[in-house]
């Protein structure tokens, strides 16, 4: 059981991947952008942070930038987006992030997997 945060902007996916991760006995917190994310990780550190780059008010890589990986050690995060090999998922893994994951690749229901993979360490293999 690990404390989650989920920053996408689209309601549906958000809702989704927290019903997901809660049916996994995770506890899960939910930002739709990256200023709304920064605001609750002043009083909360989660285990795993999984992250849209693309949001409005505020995007992923912006909020990588604001709050220093490097500060919260024991914080993974993932990043989903539909921008594979672009600058941006570069950017992304040079302030911290482990792993992209490609939404229109990744159905819901794997979402379980990639997370449980993450967060016991184990090899990082394509969602």
């Amino acid at each position: 059981m690990a404390n989650i945060l989920i920053v996408e902007d689209d309601k549906d996916l958000n809702a989704a991947y927290k019903v997901i991760l809660e049916n996994e006995k995770h506890r899960v917190k939910t930002a739709f952008n990256g200023l709304e994310a920064l605001n609750l990780l002043k009083d909360y550190t989660p285990n795993l942070i999984l992250l849209d780059l693309l949001m409005p008010i505020m995007g992923g890589l912006e909020l990588l930038e604001k709050y220093d990986l490097k500060a919260h050690p024991k914080v993974k995060v993932l990043i989903f987006t539909n921008m594979e090999n672009s600058p941006e998922v570069t950017k992304a893994y040079n302030l911290g992030a482990l792993r992209c994951i490609i939404k229109s690749w990744t159905a819901p229901q794997n979402l379980s997997r990639v997370v449980n993979e993450t967060l016991s360490n184990k090899t990082l293999t394509k969602a």
